[in-house]
């Protein structure tokens, strides 16, 4: 499989001020497998340590905080020559043995010539903890489902995925295309980016296959949360993760905390929905009351919504079986769009770093499904995923806040258009999203030139 991560390692192994990364990602977004083909490929050794299986290499980091004492003690356990600059040592399942994190610090400060990753299902909720490492000492890498570029590439298209990667105008894309495009689309969104997954359905073009292979996936994230370290909270996460669903079936799609429990609270959940976050199966995404900058200085911490990290998991967790694929496009609009969303929340992640947030006010109701940040510009966002694309919340916005909204942008099953500052992305051209914004501004801006004479 190609995983655009890839350029990002590289990247990461040229950089003359690199510091020890930190990969997080859920469990099987393919994290293990990354690190291995990185090291193999780029390195002239990979020194590969599990700390959840290899238990005795734990008692290496009890003994010293000397990267140079670790290092011999990994040569001499491994057999492996370990030189800076030809060899990647990788510190995986990290979460199992912190002061394997906390020896990174050194690494950056005493052997900073030396490759090293580490990396970890469960990592982020420890890297949240009060005792992680000191901030400024390690780079980090969020690794991500597959996006539906790298769908495409896995099933062979590599010509489609070229053609829409190097899209440089805003002209309709042909009928051809969009109908095979809508189409692998909506297979993508059934399997998800989780790469097994993906593996099975390229493989064997058996969706059932595929689909085992995912509900697997959930079981194993479901035993994680046995792991949150009180047992209390187990049944809370679990609550909180089977609720998802219903709560983005909501017209609104707020979370909210009485739909667990009548009567719930924030205060007796928020620990274990914060957990959930740590991990990167869910994503919070609060509300904006006002589109300025910085964003956070604007968030209302008390509105937010709840998706997934993948749309196969949010699918299969939500028991809507895979055959949904066959109709026409019934599939965008399930569960009041809530899979169209959670798929345009994955292409955006993947591309603008600052998190996602949204917009509403109420009496009358208006709502705009995502703001994106873009440099430093805020750009607003509505997904279409039925036949309707009268964009009114787009457009009250627009009147609300006219200053700050240089370009507004819609997501459908529509052709690609520019329509005075209304940008209309097909759903499968999600993952050009960043380079769509571009191009748009610059035709906006040729347009607003004075002419000469």
């Amino acid at each position: 499989m190609k995983r655009t991560a890839m350029n990002k390692l590289l990247e990461w192994k040229e950089s003359a001020s690199r510091k020890p990364l930190v990969l997080r990602g859920v469990r099987q977004v393919g994290k293990t497998w990354l690190m291995k083909e990185f090291g193999t490929s780029c390195f002239e050794e990979l020194v590969y340590v599990n700390l959840d299986l290899e238990e005795n290499y734990r008692s290496f980091f009890e003994t010293t905080k000397q990267p140079s004492r670790i290092v011999e003690f990994l040569r001499i356990a491994t057999g492996k020559r370990i030189e800076p600059g030809k060899s990647l040592i990788v510190f995986d399942e990290a979460q199992e043995c912190p002061k394997a994190i906390n020896s990174l610090k050194y690494f950056c400060e005493e052997l900073p010539e030396q490759h090293i990753i580490c990396a970890g299902s469960l990592l982020g909720v420890v890297l949240a903890g009060p005792e992680s490492f000191p901030v400024g000492k390690v780079e980090f890498l969020d690794i991500l489902p597959m996006t539906f570029t790298e769908f495409l590439l896995a099933d062979g298209c590599e010509n489609l995925a070229g053609y829409l990667s190097t899209l440089s105008s805003l002209e309709p894309i042909p009928n051809y295309f969009t109908d095979l495009l809508t189409e692998k689309l909506k297979i993508y969104i059934i399997t998800g980016g989780m790469p097994e997954v993906v593996k099975v359905w390229t493989r064997d073009h058996d969706i059932a296959r595929a689909d085992k292979v995912l509900r697997d996936i959930i079981e194993a994230y479901d035993r994680d949360f046995s792991k949150h370290p009180s047992t209390s909270q187990w049944p809370k996460i679990r609550m909180i993760w089977q609720s998802i669903p219903s709560q983005l079936a909501r017209e609104n799609k707020k979370f909210l905390y009485s739909v667990l429990k009548t009567g719930a609270r924030a205060r007796e959940y928020e620990d274990a929905l914060q957990w959930l976050n740590d991990t990167g199966l869910t994503q919070k995404i609060y509300r904006c009351k006002e589109p300025h900058l910085p964003v956070s200085a604007y968030d209302d911490l008390s509105a937010f919504k709840i998706y997934m990290a993948d749309t196969g998991v949010l699918r299969s967790l939500s028991n809507l079986d895979p055959s949904v694929y066959a109709k026409k496009n019934e599939l965008f609009s399930e569960f009041k769009g809530a899979l169209t969303e959670n798929y345009i929340l994955q292409c955006l992640s993947s591309q603008f770093p600052v998190a996602c947030r949204y917009w509403s006010q109420t009496k009358p109701a208006y709502e705009v499904d995502f703001i994106v940040q873009r440099q430093n510009q805020l750009f607003p966002i509505e997904v279409k995923s039925g036949s309707s694309v009268k964009s009114r919340s787009l457009q009250k916005f627009q009147s609300l806040f006219p200053d700050e909204i240089p370009l507004r942008i819609r997501f459908s099953l529509e052709n690609l258009t520019l329509n005075d500052s209304l940008l209309n992305i097909p759903l499968y051209l999600a993952d050009q999203t960043d380079r769509l914004i571009e191009i748009a501004l610059r035709q906006l801006d040729s347009r607003n030139e004075p002419v000469q004479s």
